[in-house]
């Protein structure tokens, strides 16, 4: 009887715990797919923030190839802060006036310090900023090779954090606030422009030409006959493999603009591709007819030129007009590296001519081939867009080039410049167990 009892007793709390147990919380096949959306989105955005932030060592093995073996250090150095220092400065400022909230159409006034981040609160945001600030920093790296060989570390750094945390985020907003909480003038009147040729290139490629201009050219680039006096880079095989690089991280930086993972992306990579592959091409052909070889700088160039230049329309194009839209890019940039040439503005890696350039020309074509139809308002807003991009970046990085200048500098001394700044700023050597054997080495 006893044990009778206890076992009904036992029973009875069994039960009372079972029914106390709350029911699981079904939910419909269509939350469902919507949660399994959700979670593909956040890892393809992050995916393709990884992607976009391999590209810095794509920047770097560029513009160190492309130099001498005298002021590598010095690349590598300026190419690692431009992320490091870029990163603070774009979440305590430059994020916030680019997607915080605007009443003006001009810049942001909210999220500073990534505050619109609370651990109870949506995390879609550390996954969008993770996709911008790797955007922030690519715009800041453009320059260093525009600058290169000649630029105290020290001004450098000033303007790194001066581009992520004002200038780049700025423009950012016209263009592109309204990605999140933002809403720019620019984009309000139906500006194109997917994944940056003009937000993130152009804007990096003005700041360069104000930078070359202020510096001026390297010792012995130009003689007194006018003559223009090639410095040869020390690793040519190193700059391939950079833009090898690159070619691989623009599969990010434009199919990962979606910051949705869908089949969109699809013809995103395909648009991509091709118009690298055209530009690759071109320039090629271009510079064999006119040196009397294939130039392997100007074919890296071109393949570059053709990313630049397909980044703003990869999503609104289609294959055949990306081809078009690489192919003009690879002639462009041709020409625009022998100019700035001829004007004695010493680029010595091209950045100019890559994003500045051909960023340009790649926003007005996003409204010329639009493929669901082009219309002279659309091509006038693309125009509209690309001289405020030059209108804002280039006065601006002037003047700061030149403030930097008259105050701790922006420019090393001639025996510095000579010695090169691995040993003058930084106290080493890239290659210790070569012997450098003249200035141009």
């Amino acid at each position: 009887m006893k044990k009778m009892l206890l076992l009904l007793i036992l029973m009875a709390c069994i039960s009372t715990a079972i029914a106390a147990e709350p029911e699981p919380t079904a939910i419909s096949n269509k939350e469902a797919i919507e949660l399994v959306q959700t979670h593909a989105n956040y890892l393809w955005t992050l995916v393709a923030a990884a992607l976009v932030f391999f590209m810095q060592a794509g920047f770097a093995m560029v513009e160190a190839g492309f130099t001498r073996a005298k002021n590598a250090i010095n690349i590598m150095m300026k190419n690692l802060m431009d992320f490091a220092l870029g990163s603070l400065a774009y979440w305590a400022i430059g994020f916030g006036l680019m997607f915080g909230v605007t009443h003006s159409g001009w810049f942001g006034t909210s999220g500073f310090f990534l505050s619109d981040f609370t651990p109870d609160g949506d995390p879609w945001v550390l996954a969008f900023w993770m996709f911008q600030v790797v955007f922030a920093a690519t715009a800041a790296t453009i320059v260093s090779g525009a600058m290169a060989e000649r630029t105290k570390f020290s001004g450098y750094l000033i303007y790194s954090v001066f581009i992520s945390a004002l200038v780049y985020p700025i423009f950012g907003s016209w263009a592109w606030g309204g990605l999140f909480h933002g809403k720019g003038w620019l984009e309000g009147l139906g500006f194109i422009d997917f994944a940056g040729s003009t937000v993130v290139h152009s804007v990096g490629g003005w700041s360069a030409l104000a930078g070359a201009i202020v510096l001026g050219p390297r010792l012995g680039k130009y003689g007194k006959d006018g003559k223009i006096k090639p410095i040869l880079g020390h690793n040519i095989p190193m700059a391939a493999l950079g833009v090898f690089i690159l070619w691989l991280g623009w599969f990010g930086f434009n199919p990962g603009s979606t910051t949705v993972a869908d089949k969109s992306i699809a013809m995103i990579f395909v648009n991509t591709n091709l118009a690298a592959a055209a530009g690759c091409t071109i320039a090629m052909f271009v510079s064999w007819i006119m040196f009397g070889k294939p130039e392997v700088g100007m074919s890296l160039n071109g393949a570059l030129a053709g990313l630049v230049a397909i980044t703003a329309g990869c999503a609104n194009v289609t294959p055949g007009s990306s081809i078009i839209i690489g192919s003009i890019a690879g002639i462009l940039v041709v020409f625009s590296v022998l100019f700035f040439d001829r004007i004695r503005i010493d680029d010595p890696v091209g950045a100019i001519s890559v994003h500045g350039v051909c960023g340009a020309w790649g926003t007005l074509a996003a409204g010329i081939f639009n493929m669901k139809g082009a219309t002279l308002a659309m091509i006038g807003v693309q125009a509209l867009g690309i001289g405020a991009c030059f209108l804002w970046t280039f006065p601006t990085l002037f003047l700061l080039f030149k403030l930097i200048d008259k105050t701790i500098g922006l420019r090393v001394s001639p025996e510095e410049e000579l010695e090169g700044l691995d040993h003058a700023e930084h106290g080493g050597m890239a290659y210790p167990d070569f012997g450098v054997s003249s200035n141009n080495a």
